[in-house]
């Protein structure tokens, strides 16, 4: 069971610990450079923000996005498609089922709530991620160029598994 709690200013420290994670650094870039952007989408309207916790304990962190203008780089998407990006933050939590578990869960209540499609885009040199992303229920859909390099496109649509 996996919670979802808004994340607020007083989460950035344990967010700040997590992107400078080597494990979290590794796929997401220089931790100030994350750490700048995940703050500054606090404000974005078009961002949702979640700490993710299990048992009671913060493990890592989710964010959920409305596509608009600033992430058209995965070519026209059904009406009402969100993009998810997450990370495990806490190290002894990776490599559990964690990742797929939470995913599944998050993007379960999306499609519930009448969302037609949900898209994420991991580093195609990223087999962990993706692997956890198929066990979820997303299909491999094509490369596409993001601001950060190549990206694998990958899809879960509402009436699939």
């Amino acid at each position: 069971m996996y919670d979802f709690r808004p994340m607020t200013a007083d989460d950035l420290p344990l967010v700040r610990r997590w992107l400078a994670m080597p494990h979290v650094a590794e796929w997401w870039g220089e931790p100030d450079e994350q750490f700048g952007l995940v703050s500054g989408d606090m404000a974005e309207p078009a961002m949702d923000q979640y700490i993710v916790a299990t048992s009671g304990r913060s493990i890592g962190y989710i964010q959920c996005y409305i596509m608009t203008e600033w992430n058209t780089g995965f070519g026209p998407q059904p009406d009402g498609t969100r993009g998810i990006d997450q990370m495990i933050g806490e190290p002894d939590m990776i490599e559990r089922g964690h990742g797929t578990a939470f995913i599944r869960s998050f993007i379960e209540g999306l499609l519930a709530s009448g969302v037609p499609r949900v898209v994420t885009d991991p580093d195609p040199e990223n087999a962990r991620a993706i692997r956890c992303y198929e066990k979820a229920g997303f299909a491999r859909d094509r490369l596409v160029d993001t601001p950060d390099g190549v990206a694998l496109l990958m899809l879960r649509n509402a009436n699939s598994q």
